[in-house]
């Protein structure tokens, strides 16, 4: 069972979603304003947290803004908005996952369970296993200054921790995982998003665009991500 937070100020949402959660065996706290749900997920940080974007006193992308300061707890962004500049704001801000409203309950289960099993945290009760150690996805990886710790959603660069949402350590991991080897975005999509989930090119590149910023905090020559215009990413491992 997963603890999830709930922030949207329509009341008969938060129900609906709520009650479907619940029936799925997880744990939902739910806030109607973004500055109460913003000081609840930072005093009680959940597994996940579910954000709608039109709310009264702070909206979900300046939640989400403030959040990433402290904070990678993955996050779905739900709104009525149908621009798709609303979408790349909110990725470059460092949404996991985007959902358009209406939706169905059955759409939003299944993508609660695709991210908290790429965080590899709870998902329901009957969920399968976790992987287990002789899992290559699972191990542990070195390559120069980096340190890529799966098990415990651990980023090291130079032996300073980079934090990572769940979406962006995928990306990195795939990456890392054989240096030297281009990785179309099509490939990126595929190990960091389940197969019901679609994005487009340039969530990839706002999710990198985001990550080199994080890695350029701790180490300002930071370049061992490499673009390979029209083609896709590369790690080069210095």
């Amino acid at each position: 069972m997963a603890k999830i937070t709930l922030v949207d100020d329509d009341e008969n949402i938060v129900t609906s979603v709520s009650l479907a959660l619940e029936s799925h065996g997880h744990t939902v706290n739910a806030y109607y304003d973004g500055a109460a749900g913003l000081a609840a997920l930072e005093a009680d940080p959940p597994d996940l947290a579910i954000l709608d974007v039109k709310m009264p006193r702070m909206d979900g992308m300046e939640v989400l803004r403030r959040l990433r300061r402290t904070s990678d707890v993955p996050v779905i962004i739900l709104t009525s908005k149908d621009e798709e500049i609303d979408e790349i704001l909110g990725f470059n801000l460092g949404a996991d996952d985007y959902i358009h409203k209406p939706f169905s309950q059955r759409l939003l289960i299944e993508r609660v369970k695709a991210i908290l099993r790429r965080a590899g945290g709870p998902e329901e009760e009957d969920a399968p296993a976790a992987p287990q150690a002789g899992d290559p996805n699972s191990r542990a990886i070195k390559r120069g200054k980096l340190t890529l710790d799966p098990a415990r959603h651990d980023c090291l660069w130079d032996g300073k921790p980079v934090k990572l949402t769940v979406t962006e350590f995928l990306l990195l991991q795939s990456l890392a995982q054989r240096p030297g080897f281009v990785k179309s975005r099509d490939n990126l999509m595929d190990a960091a998003y389940d197969d019901q989930v679609y994005v487009d090119d340039r969530t990839i590149d706002s999710h990198i665009k985001r990550m080199r910023k994080k890695f350029r905090e701790v180490d300002n020559t930071f370049d061992a991500i490499e673009t390979l215009y029209g083609v896709g990413y590369r790690y080069r491992e210095s």
